[in-house]
Protein backbone atom coordinates (compact mmCIF):
# COMPACT_ATOMS: atom_id res chain seq x y z
CA UNK A 1 0.00 0.00 0.00
CA UNK A 2 1.62 3.68 -0.93
CA UNK A 3 1.47 6.38 0.98
CA UNK A 4 -1.09 8.00 -0.40
CA UNK A 5 -3.73 5.24 -0.14
CA UNK A 6 -2.54 4.78 3.38
CA UNK A 7 -3.78 8.89 4.42
CA UNK A 8 -6.84 7.64 2.58
CA UNK A 9 -7.83 4.85 4.41
CA UNK A 10 -6.83 6.63 7.98
CA UNK A 11 -8.94 9.80 6.99
CA UNK A 12 -11.68 6.67 5.81
CA UNK A 13 -11.38 4.49 9.04
CA UNK A 14 -11.43 8.23 11.39
CA UNK A 15 -14.63 9.39 9.69
CA UNK A 16 -16.41 6.26 10.01
CA UNK A 17 -14.93 6.25 14.01
CA UNK A 18 -16.24 9.50 14.79
CA UNK A 19 -19.44 9.38 12.52
CA UNK A 20 -20.49 6.44 14.31
CA UNK A 21 -19.31 7.59 17.66
CA UNK A 22 -20.74 10.69 17.51
CA UNK A 23 -24.19 9.09 18.05
CA UNK A 24 -23.71 7.75 21.40
CA UNK A 25 -21.62 10.77 22.49
CA UNK A 26 -24.33 12.92 21.95
CA UNK A 27 -26.78 10.95 23.60
CA UNK A 28 -23.97 10.36 26.75
CA UNK A 29 -23.50 14.22 27.02
CA UNK A 30 -27.53 15.03 26.49
CA UNK A 31 -29.54 12.76 28.20
CA UNK A 32 -28.26 12.99 32.01
CA UNK A 33 -29.81 16.15 32.32
CA UNK A 34 -32.96 15.04 30.73
CA UNK A 35 -33.01 11.80 33.14
CA UNK A 36 -32.80 14.79 35.98
CA UNK A 37 -35.57 17.67 34.51
CA UNK A 38 -37.65 14.52 34.40
CA UNK A 39 -36.93 13.55 38.23
CA UNK A 40 -36.78 17.53 39.37
CA UNK A 41 -40.11 17.55 37.81
CA UNK A 42 -41.36 14.42 39.26
CA UNK A 43 -40.57 15.35 42.52
CA UNK A 44 -41.90 19.25 42.34
CA UNK A 45 -45.15 17.84 40.91
CA UNK A 46 -45.34 14.44 42.58
CA UNK A 47 -46.30 12.82 39.73
CA UNK A 48 -45.35 9.13 39.33
CA UNK A 49 -45.10 9.57 35.42
CA UNK A 50 -42.13 11.92 35.62
CA UNK A 51 -39.90 9.63 38.05
CA UNK A 52 -40.89 6.79 35.58
CA UNK A 53 -39.42 8.84 32.97
CA UNK A 54 -36.00 9.23 35.03
CA UNK A 55 -35.93 5.44 35.88
CA UNK A 56 -36.68 4.00 32.29
CA UNK A 57 -34.26 6.59 30.37
CA UNK A 58 -31.49 5.70 32.50
CA UNK A 59 -31.65 2.48 32.23
CA UNK A 60 -31.42 3.06 28.33
CA UNK A 61 -28.88 5.71 28.84
CA UNK A 62 -26.34 2.61 30.73
CA UNK A 63 -26.87 0.80 27.49
CA UNK A 64 -25.44 3.92 24.90
CA UNK A 65 -22.77 4.69 27.51
CA UNK A 66 -21.34 1.57 26.88
CA UNK A 67 -21.29 1.67 23.72
CA UNK A 68 -19.62 4.59 23.77
CA UNK A 69 -17.10 3.82 25.68
CA UNK A 70 -15.82 1.34 23.09
CA UNK A 71 -15.84 3.98 20.13
CA UNK A 72 -14.24 6.22 22.46
CA UNK A 73 -11.52 3.99 23.23
CA UNK A 74 -11.55 3.09 19.69
CA UNK A 75 -10.90 6.67 19.22
CA UNK A 76 -7.99 7.17 21.16
CA UNK A 77 -6.35 3.80 19.91
CA UNK A 78 -6.81 5.75 16.31
CA UNK A 79 -5.01 8.75 17.05
CA UNK A 80 -1.97 6.60 18.14
CA UNK A 81 -2.14 4.05 14.82
CA UNK A 82 -3.15 6.22 12.39
CA UNK A 83 -1.76 9.42 13.15
CA UNK A 84 1.67 8.74 14.86
CA UNK A 85 3.28 12.26 13.68
CA UNK A 86 0.14 14.97 14.96
CA UNK A 87 0.46 12.82 18.32
CA UNK A 88 4.05 12.95 18.02
CA UNK A 89 4.38 16.39 17.73
CA UNK A 90 1.11 17.58 18.98
CA UNK A 91 0.74 14.90 21.77
CA UNK A 92 2.00 16.78 24.91
CA UNK A 93 0.29 19.98 24.34
CA UNK A 94 -3.30 17.98 23.85
CA UNK A 95 -2.37 15.59 27.08
CA UNK A 96 -4.14 17.36 29.78
CA UNK A 97 -7.74 17.36 27.93
CA UNK A 98 -7.36 14.01 26.90
CA UNK A 99 -6.89 13.05 30.42
CA UNK A 100 -8.92 15.15 32.06
CA UNK A 101 -11.89 14.12 29.14
CA UNK A 102 -10.99 10.21 30.73
CA UNK A 103 -11.66 11.24 34.43
CA UNK A 104 -14.96 13.27 33.86
CA UNK A 105 -16.02 9.97 32.41
CA UNK A 106 -14.99 7.89 34.58
CA UNK A 107 -16.58 10.61 37.63
CA UNK A 108 -19.85 10.15 35.43
CA UNK A 109 -19.53 6.19 35.39
CA UNK A 110 -19.19 6.02 38.90
CA UNK A 111 -22.57 8.46 40.06
CA UNK A 112 -24.04 7.00 37.44
CA UNK A 113 -23.96 3.43 38.91
CA UNK A 114 -24.65 4.78 42.36
CA UNK A 115 -27.73 6.07 41.20
CA UNK A 116 -29.29 3.44 39.23
CA UNK A 117 -27.95 0.69 42.05
CA UNK A 118 -30.29 3.27 44.82
CA UNK A 119 -33.28 3.86 42.96
CA UNK A 120 -34.82 1.66 45.86
CA UNK A 121 -32.88 2.52 48.65
CA UNK A 122 -33.68 6.25 49.46
CA UNK A 123 -37.00 6.89 50.72
CA UNK A 124 -36.17 10.71 49.98
CA UNK A 125 -36.26 11.60 46.53
CA UNK A 126 -34.40 14.81 45.94
CA UNK A 127 -31.60 13.35 47.99
CA UNK A 128 -31.40 10.42 45.13
CA UNK A 129 -31.58 13.56 42.79
CA UNK A 130 -28.70 14.85 43.98
CA UNK A 131 -26.88 11.77 42.58
CA UNK A 132 -27.63 13.16 38.93
CA UNK A 133 -25.89 16.21 39.44
CA UNK A 134 -21.84 14.48 39.42
CA UNK A 135 -23.62 12.62 36.11
CA UNK A 136 -24.66 15.67 34.34
CA UNK A 137 -21.45 17.46 35.01
CA UNK A 138 -19.04 14.39 34.09
CA UNK A 139 -21.01 14.15 30.96
CA UNK A 140 -20.78 17.73 30.42
CA UNK A 141 -17.19 17.89 31.36
CA UNK A 142 -15.95 15.06 29.28
CA UNK A 143 -17.81 16.95 25.81
CA UNK A 144 -15.86 20.09 27.37
CA UNK A 145 -12.53 18.46 27.34
CA UNK A 146 -12.75 16.48 23.86
CA UNK A 147 -14.10 19.68 22.32
CA UNK A 148 -11.05 21.63 23.52
CA UNK A 149 -8.97 19.34 21.72
CA UNK A 150 -10.54 20.00 17.99
CA UNK A 151 -10.99 23.59 18.68
CA UNK A 152 -6.62 23.19 19.21
CA UNK A 153 -6.08 21.66 16.19
CA UNK A 154 -8.40 24.33 14.42
CA UNK A 155 -6.50 26.99 16.51
CA UNK A 156 -3.52 26.01 17.85
CA UNK A 157 -1.50 28.05 20.40
CA UNK A 158 0.27 27.73 23.78
CA UNK A 159 3.56 26.79 21.96
CA UNK A 160 6.65 28.03 20.34
CA UNK A 161 7.64 25.88 17.09
CA UNK A 162 11.28 25.75 16.98
CA UNK A 163 13.29 23.49 14.19
CA UNK A 164 9.78 21.95 13.53
CA UNK A 165 9.54 20.81 17.10
CA UNK A 166 6.94 22.64 19.84
CA UNK A 167 8.70 24.01 22.68
CA UNK A 168 7.73 26.27 25.45
CA UNK A 169 4.36 24.67 25.98
CA UNK A 170 1.70 26.14 27.94
CA UNK A 171 -1.18 23.22 27.98
CA UNK A 172 -3.86 26.00 29.61
CA UNK A 173 -3.14 28.30 27.34
CA UNK A 174 -3.54 25.92 24.19
CA UNK A 175 -6.80 25.13 25.88
CA UNK A 176 -8.05 28.61 26.21
CA UNK A 177 -7.55 28.86 22.32
CA UNK A 178 -9.49 31.28 20.29
CA UNK A 179 -11.73 28.40 18.96
CA UNK A 180 -13.03 26.88 22.63
CA UNK A 181 -15.52 29.27 23.98
CA UNK A 182 -17.78 28.75 20.47
CA UNK A 183 -17.09 25.01 19.89
CA UNK A 184 -17.50 23.99 23.46
CA UNK A 185 -21.02 25.63 23.76
CA UNK A 186 -21.92 24.37 20.51
CA UNK A 187 -21.31 20.71 21.51
CA UNK A 188 -23.29 21.29 24.01
CA UNK A 189 -25.98 22.71 23.43
CA UNK A 190 -26.42 20.55 20.29
CA UNK A 191 -25.88 17.67 22.25
CA UNK A 192 -29.12 18.59 24.99
CA UNK A 193 -30.92 19.82 21.46
CA UNK A 194 -30.75 16.41 19.94
CA UNK A 195 -31.66 14.09 22.94
CA UNK A 196 -34.50 16.43 23.83
CA UNK A 197 -35.61 15.70 20.53
CA UNK A 198 -34.74 11.84 20.32
CA UNK A 199 -36.45 11.45 23.26
CA UNK A 200 -39.69 12.88 22.04
CA UNK A 201 -39.53 11.62 19.03
CA UNK A 202 -39.68 7.90 20.78
CA UNK A 203 -42.87 9.22 22.84
CA UNK A 204 -44.44 10.32 19.72
CA UNK A 205 -43.74 7.18 18.04
CA UNK A 206 -45.41 5.63 20.89
CA UNK A 207 -48.58 7.43 20.61
CA UNK A 208 -48.74 6.97 16.91
CA UNK A 209 -48.53 3.23 17.70
CA UNK A 210 -51.57 3.09 19.45
CA UNK A 211 -50.14 3.66 23.18
CA UNK A 212 -52.61 6.74 24.67
CA UNK A 213 -51.02 6.95 27.93
CA UNK A 214 -50.65 10.08 29.70
CA UNK A 215 -46.90 8.62 29.80
CA UNK A 216 -46.12 9.43 26.47
CA UNK A 217 -48.08 12.91 26.32
CA UNK A 218 -46.09 14.56 29.23
CA UNK A 219 -42.81 12.99 28.12
CA UNK A 220 -43.35 14.81 24.12
CA UNK A 221 -44.57 17.82 25.81
CA UNK A 222 -41.75 17.92 28.20
CA UNK A 223 -38.54 17.40 25.78
CA UNK A 224 -40.39 19.45 22.84
CA UNK A 225 -40.08 22.49 25.42
CA UNK A 226 -36.31 21.50 26.47
CA UNK A 227 -35.52 21.19 22.94
CA UNK A 228 -37.01 24.26 21.93
CA UNK A 229 -34.75 26.11 24.45
CA UNK A 230 -31.53 24.41 23.40
CA UNK A 231 -32.49 24.45 19.61
CA UNK A 232 -32.90 28.72 19.87
CA UNK A 233 -29.94 28.94 22.27
CA UNK A 234 -27.57 26.36 19.11
CA UNK A 235 -28.97 29.20 16.43
CA UNK A 236 -27.48 31.92 18.72
CA UNK A 237 -24.43 30.16 19.37
CA UNK A 238 -23.77 29.25 15.40
CA UNK A 239 -24.14 33.13 15.23
CA UNK A 240 -21.18 33.69 17.22
CA UNK A 241 -19.34 30.62 15.53
CA UNK A 242 -20.36 32.30 12.05
CA UNK A 243 -17.92 35.32 13.86
CA UNK A 244 -15.29 32.85 14.97
CA UNK A 245 -14.83 31.53 11.49
CA UNK A 246 -14.93 35.32 9.90
CA UNK A 247 -12.08 36.40 12.00
CA UNK A 248 -9.64 33.28 12.53
CA UNK A 249 -11.08 30.65 9.80
CA UNK A 250 -12.00 32.89 6.83
CA UNK A 251 -11.43 29.93 4.59
CA UNK A 252 -13.73 27.95 5.89
CA UNK A 253 -16.50 30.58 5.84
CA UNK A 254 -15.56 31.17 2.49
CA UNK A 255 -15.64 27.63 1.45
CA UNK A 256 -18.90 27.31 3.10
CA UNK A 257 -20.88 29.97 1.48
CA UNK A 258 -18.94 29.54 -1.85
CA UNK A 259 -17.95 33.05 -1.44
CA UNK A 260 -15.10 32.87 -3.84
CA UNK A 261 -13.70 36.45 -4.01
CA UNK A 262 -13.52 39.08 -1.28
CA UNK A 263 -16.26 41.71 -1.50
CA UNK A 264 -18.20 43.75 0.87
CA UNK A 265 -22.15 43.47 1.23
CA UNK A 266 -21.63 39.83 0.88
CA UNK A 267 -24.74 37.95 -0.01
CA UNK A 268 -25.63 34.54 1.75
CA UNK A 269 -25.94 31.63 -0.28
CA UNK A 270 -28.29 28.66 0.58
CA UNK A 271 -28.58 25.88 -1.48
CA UNK A 272 -27.74 25.60 -5.18
CA UNK A 273 -25.30 23.41 -7.06
CA UNK A 274 -21.77 24.17 -8.49
CA UNK A 275 -21.51 24.00 -12.18
CA UNK A 276 -17.72 24.25 -13.52
CA UNK A 277 -17.56 27.14 -10.96
CA UNK A 278 -20.87 28.92 -10.99
CA UNK A 279 -23.17 28.59 -8.19
CA UNK A 280 -27.08 27.59 -9.85
CA UNK A 281 -30.41 27.64 -8.29
CA UNK A 282 -29.16 29.24 -5.37
CA UNK A 283 -31.25 31.15 -3.19
CA UNK A 284 -29.04 34.38 -2.03
CA UNK A 285 -30.00 36.92 1.07
CA UNK A 286 -28.24 40.18 0.87
CA UNK A 287 -26.04 41.28 3.17
CA UNK A 288 -26.99 38.25 5.13
CA UNK A 289 -22.87 36.65 4.97
CA UNK A 290 -21.62 40.40 6.06
CA UNK A 291 -23.99 40.69 9.01
CA UNK A 292 -23.47 36.92 9.97
CA UNK A 293 -19.23 38.12 9.62
CA UNK A 294 -19.08 41.23 10.87
CA UNK A 295 -22.49 42.38 12.21
CA UNK A 296 -22.72 44.66 9.31
CA UNK A 297 -24.59 44.62 6.35
CA UNK A 298 -21.56 46.71 4.48
CA UNK A 299 -18.83 44.63 5.45
CA UNK A 300 -15.70 43.67 3.57
CA UNK A 301 -16.06 39.26 3.76
CA UNK A 302 -12.60 37.66 2.74
CA UNK A 303 -13.22 35.31 -0.17
CA UNK A 304 -11.15 31.79 -1.44
CA UNK A 305 -9.56 34.34 -3.34
CA UNK A 306 -7.43 35.24 -0.71
CA UNK A 307 -5.88 31.43 0.15
CA UNK A 308 -3.44 29.32 -2.29
CA UNK A 309 -5.59 26.50 -4.08
CA UNK A 310 -3.69 23.77 -2.02
CA UNK A 311 -5.00 25.35 1.35
CA UNK A 312 -8.59 25.30 0.69
CA UNK A 313 -11.10 23.36 2.11
CA UNK A 314 -13.40 21.07 -0.44
CA UNK A 315 -16.38 23.17 -1.56
CA UNK A 316 -18.86 20.68 -0.69
CA UNK A 317 -18.54 21.97 2.21
CA UNK A 318 -21.79 24.10 1.66
CA UNK A 319 -24.03 20.96 1.75
CA UNK A 320 -23.27 20.71 5.16
CA UNK A 321 -23.85 23.52 6.44
CA UNK A 322 -27.31 23.93 4.52
CA UNK A 323 -28.04 20.90 5.94
CA UNK A 324 -27.50 21.60 9.23
CA UNK A 325 -28.82 25.26 9.02
CA UNK A 326 -32.68 23.83 7.21
CA UNK A 327 -32.88 21.04 10.01
CA UNK A 328 -31.87 23.42 12.93
CA UNK A 329 -34.55 26.04 11.61
CA UNK A 330 -36.74 23.45 11.08
CA UNK A 331 -36.85 21.98 14.54
CA UNK A 332 -37.14 25.35 16.11
CA UNK A 333 -40.27 26.20 14.54
CA UNK A 334 -42.00 22.76 15.06
CA UNK A 335 -40.73 22.49 18.15
CA UNK A 336 -41.93 26.28 18.68
CA UNK A 337 -45.35 25.58 17.24
CA UNK A 338 -45.82 22.68 19.37
CA UNK A 339 -45.17 24.61 22.59
CA UNK A 340 -47.48 27.69 22.17
CA UNK A 341 -50.43 24.91 20.17
CA UNK A 342 -50.45 22.90 23.63
CA UNK A 343 -50.31 26.06 25.48
CA UNK A 344 -53.51 26.97 23.67
CA UNK A 345 -55.37 23.98 23.42
CA UNK A 346 -55.42 23.56 19.95
CA UNK A 347 -56.77 20.18 18.95
CA UNK A 348 -54.19 19.85 15.63
CA UNK A 349 -51.20 19.63 18.39
CA UNK A 350 -52.36 16.00 18.99
CA UNK A 351 -52.77 15.35 15.37
CA UNK A 352 -50.95 12.48 13.55
CA UNK A 353 -49.42 14.87 11.01
CA UNK A 354 -47.77 16.89 14.28
CA UNK A 355 -47.03 13.52 15.95
CA UNK A 356 -44.87 11.98 12.36
CA UNK A 357 -42.94 15.35 12.63
CA UNK A 358 -41.77 14.85 15.90
CA UNK A 359 -40.42 11.75 15.48
CA UNK A 360 -38.87 12.32 12.44
CA UNK A 361 -37.14 15.55 14.28
CA UNK A 362 -35.59 12.69 16.77
CA UNK A 363 -33.70 11.17 13.47
CA UNK A 364 -32.89 14.59 12.01
CA UNK A 365 -31.47 15.73 14.73
CA UNK A 366 -28.62 13.53 15.07
CA UNK A 367 -28.42 13.91 11.27
CA UNK A 368 -27.51 17.98 11.37
CA UNK A 369 -25.04 16.51 14.31
CA UNK A 370 -23.32 14.47 11.85
CA UNK A 371 -23.76 17.22 9.40
CA UNK A 372 -22.01 19.93 11.54
CA UNK A 373 -19.20 17.63 12.58
CA UNK A 374 -18.06 16.86 8.86
CA UNK A 375 -18.13 20.60 8.19
CA UNK A 376 -16.00 21.16 11.22
CA UNK A 377 -13.78 18.47 10.21
CA UNK A 378 -13.99 18.81 6.44
CA UNK A 379 -13.57 22.79 6.61
CA UNK A 380 -10.13 22.56 8.08
CA UNK A 381 -8.90 20.27 5.61
CA UNK A 382 -6.28 19.77 4.53
CA UNK A 383 -4.93 20.87 8.11
CA UNK A 384 -5.17 18.23 10.79
CA UNK A 385 -3.04 21.14 12.97
CA UNK A 386 -4.45 24.19 11.31
CA UNK A 387 -1.56 26.01 9.51
CA UNK A 388 1.23 23.77 11.31
CA UNK A 389 0.80 20.13 9.78
CA UNK A 390 -1.40 18.89 6.98
CA UNK A 391 -3.02 15.29 6.93
CA UNK A 392 -0.80 13.56 4.53
CA UNK A 393 2.03 14.57 6.72
CA UNK A 394 0.39 13.27 10.23
CA UNK A 395 -1.04 10.16 8.85
CA UNK A 396 0.84 6.35 9.40
CA UNK A 397 2.70 4.80 6.27
CA UNK A 398 1.16 1.38 7.81
CA UNK A 399 0.03 -0.84 4.95
CA UNK A 400 -2.47 -2.48 6.60
CA UNK A 401 -5.08 0.12 7.44
CA UNK A 402 -7.54 -1.01 5.30
CA UNK A 403 -7.48 -4.40 6.98
CA UNK A 404 -8.20 -1.97 10.01
CA UNK A 405 -11.18 -0.86 8.24
CA UNK A 406 -13.16 -3.83 7.47
CA UNK A 407 -12.39 -4.89 11.57
CA UNK A 408 -13.76 -1.52 12.77
CA UNK A 409 -16.69 -1.63 9.85
CA UNK A 410 -17.42 -4.99 11.66
CA UNK A 411 -17.21 -3.60 15.08
CA UNK A 412 -19.66 -0.84 14.53
CA UNK A 413 -21.93 -2.60 12.76
CA UNK A 414 -22.32 -5.06 15.63
CA UNK A 415 -22.52 -2.52 18.38
CA UNK A 416 -25.12 -0.87 16.25
CA UNK A 417 -27.57 -3.41 15.81
CA UNK A 418 -26.39 -4.79 19.45
CA UNK A 419 -27.30 -1.74 20.86
CA UNK A 420 -30.66 -1.51 19.20
CA UNK A 421 -31.85 -4.96 19.94
CA UNK A 422 -31.25 -4.63 23.82
CA UNK A 423 -33.11 -1.13 24.05
CA UNK A 424 -35.95 -2.51 22.20
CA UNK A 425 -36.18 -5.73 24.35
CA UNK A 426 -35.56 -3.78 27.28
CA UNK A 427 -38.82 -1.50 26.85
CA UNK A 428 -40.94 -4.07 25.31
CA UNK A 429 -40.68 -6.50 28.06
CA UNK A 430 -40.91 -3.40 30.16
CA UNK A 431 -44.30 -1.31 29.00
CA UNK A 432 -44.95 1.32 31.06
CA UNK A 433 -48.26 0.55 32.24
CA UNK A 434 -46.04 -2.93 33.82
CA UNK A 435 -43.87 -0.40 35.51
CA UNK A 436 -46.67 2.16 37.02
CA UNK A 437 -48.68 -1.16 38.16
CA UNK A 438 -45.44 -1.95 39.89
CA UNK A 439 -44.43 0.97 41.34
CA UNK A 440 -47.71 1.56 42.95
CA UNK A 441 -47.83 -1.73 44.09
CA UNK A 442 -44.21 -0.96 45.58
CA UNK A 443 -45.43 2.33 47.08
CA UNK A 444 -48.72 0.29 49.12
CA UNK A 445 -46.24 -1.90 50.55
CA UNK A 446 -44.13 1.27 51.69
CA UNK A 447 -46.95 2.37 53.37
CA UNK A 448 -48.23 -1.11 55.28
CA UNK A 449 -45.24 -0.61 56.73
Amino acid sequence: MGNEEAVFFSRLLTEMTLSFHIIYATIGVGVPLMIMLAQYVGIKKNDEHYILMARRWARGFVITVAVGVVTGTAIGLQLSLLWPNFMELAGQVIALPLFMETFAFFFEAIFLGIYLYTWDRFENQKKHLLLLVPVAVGAGMSAVFITIVNAFMNAPQGFDMVNGELVNINPLLAMLNPAMPTKVAHVVSTALMTSAFVLAAIGAFRLLKGSNHIYHKKAVYLMVKVGLVFSIATAIIGDFSGKYLAEYQPEKLAAAEWHFETSDSAPLILYGVLDDGEVKYAIEIPYALSILAHNDPTAEVIGLDQFPEDERPPLYIHYFFDVMVTIGMFMVMLSAFYVVAKWRKWKFANSRFILWLIVAGGPLSLIAIQAGWWMTEVGRQPWILRGIMTVDEAATSSGSVDIMVIAFALLYLILGIGSVVVLRRMFRNNPVEKELDKMEAERLAGESK
